[in-house]
């Protein structure tokens, strides 16, 4: 059965349709009208920003997999806007966030690890011909990739799909797996954010940190304040784009050599340009917080950064189609049982450890989320924390590739 045609299939319309919904969205968060007030007291208006342009993709209006802006927002955007957000970072103010936040992450990605065979498992009980399949069509191959982009990122998903042979009928339903519960999981995460100092008044989490982190960086930014120029807005996107270019460019270069001369890194997702792109985006931008460059921030670099990360997010909310779940509803029970069952271990942990909302909201997306979605998490606590989720982001694509090949040998065993 062919797909419809979606009714706007010109990307530069498209992206109109996304600058219109962000600006609807600040607009009215800003109001004083009544209603919008007490509507943004509990819904964040990062949210909507996420949530409606899903409505374009789900209603047919829009065909994410056509469009080109996910990819040029994540190539381009993304990396830009990690070097701008790290500008002003303080790595000591980090670095005394402690071993809680590195702790919470490897509890995601065991929940990951873990979730994935106790799903199947539970499935396999009720519906044994939902977790069948043979051969490339074997549904715990599948699995195996949705492992993958949960602990790393997309290109430990594709290297998931080459070693357990995935067929390409299998792995684009497990695409629709990975996306509509990655992102649902996002939402509730970024609905958390919002409710981040009432969660941590609770749980008696230790915030003094974090609180400290804020301080520093708004301390600078107002010790450095000042109108924003024509010059500075030009210098800015010097720095940002100039970073990028030199981050295509490098990251292409090691990527290739590494998979010229040591294929076997591969593994590691260090034969991934992406990969590659993202760490040296970041490793520049931490590098020019300690030069005159960071002056840039008493101007607005962070502003600029943030709202590049806001197309971004509505770039990342339109590859969400809510009806796929009805596609194939035994796949995405899996789905659904294994993110609760890492979201429950997260908040457990973070119960019992004491840690702030942001440890595990950010901890948990750098597993699921990866480096294009981690900061989004990150700065909708404050855009300084932005950071954070990239290096844990990072983490995960380092070692998201033996997690999830170890996960899809334990679902091999269950499911045969």
């Amino acid at each position: 059965m062919e797909t419809a045609q979606p009714l706007v299939t010109n990307d530069a319309v498209v992206l109109g349709m996304l600058a219109l919904i962000l600006g609807f969205v600040f607009y009215t968060e800003s109001s004083e009208h009544p209603f919008w007030k007490k509507f943004y007291t509990y819904v964040p208006g990062l949210l909507l920003c996420y949530f409606l342009p899903s409505l374009l993709n789900t209603f047919n209006v829009v065909d994410a997999e056509q469009s080109r802006l996910y990819f040029v927002s994540s190539r381009y955007l993304l990396p830009t806007c990690l070097v701008l957000l790290t500008l002003s970072v303080d790595l000591q103010a980090i670095m005394r966030l402690g071993y809680k936040a590195v702790l919470m992450f490897f509890t995601g990605t065991i929940g990951i690890m873990v979730g994935g065979p106790l799903a199947l498992m539970i499935v396999g009980m009720v519906s044994p011909e939902t977790v069948g399949g043979s051969g490339p069509d074997a549904v715990w191959r599948g699995l195996a990739t949705v492992a993958g982009s949960w602990i790393g990122g997309g290109a430990n998903q594709t290297a998931m799909k080459e070693v357990f042979e995935v067929s390409d009928a299998l792995f684009s339903q497990m695409v629709a797996v990975d996306v509509i519960w990655a992102n649902v999981w996002m939402a509730i995460l970024l609905f958390l954010a919002g409710r981040a100092a009432v969660l941590d008044e609770r749980m008696g989490a230790d915030t003094t940190a974090l609180e400290e982190l804020r301080r520093r960086v708004e301390a600078f930014r107002d010790e450095h304040a000042r109108v924003l120029t024509l010059t500075d807005l030009m210098l800015i996107l010097a720095v940002g784009f100039g970073v990028t270019g030199f981050a295509h460019l490098a990251g292409s270069f090691i990527a290739e050599w590494i998979a010229a001369n040591a294929p076997a890194l591969e593994r590691m997702s260090l034969t991934s340009t992406f990969f590659w792109l993202v760490v040296i985006a970041t490793t520049i931008g931490i590098g020019l917080s300690f030069t005159k460059v960071k002056n840039l921030e008493g101007a607005g670099a962070s502003r600029v950064g943030t709202a590049m990360l806001y197309v971004l997010v509505a770039t990342i909310g339109m590859g969400m189609d809510i009806m796929a779940v009805f596609t194939n509803p035994g796949l995405f029970a899996i789905g659904g049982i294994w993110i609760a069952f890492h979201a429950v271990l997260m908040l457990i942990m973070a119960r019992v450890l004491r840690v702030p909302t942001f440890y595990m909201a950010v901890a948990s997306q750098a597993n699921v989320g990866g480096a294009a979605s981690a900061p989004v998490v990150a700065s909708a606590f404050h855009p300084s924390l932005a950071p954070v989720g990239v290096l844990l982001a990072v983490l995960g694509y380092g070692i998201g590739t033996y997690a999830a090949w170890i996960c899809g040998l334990v679902m091999q065993a269950i499911a045969t």
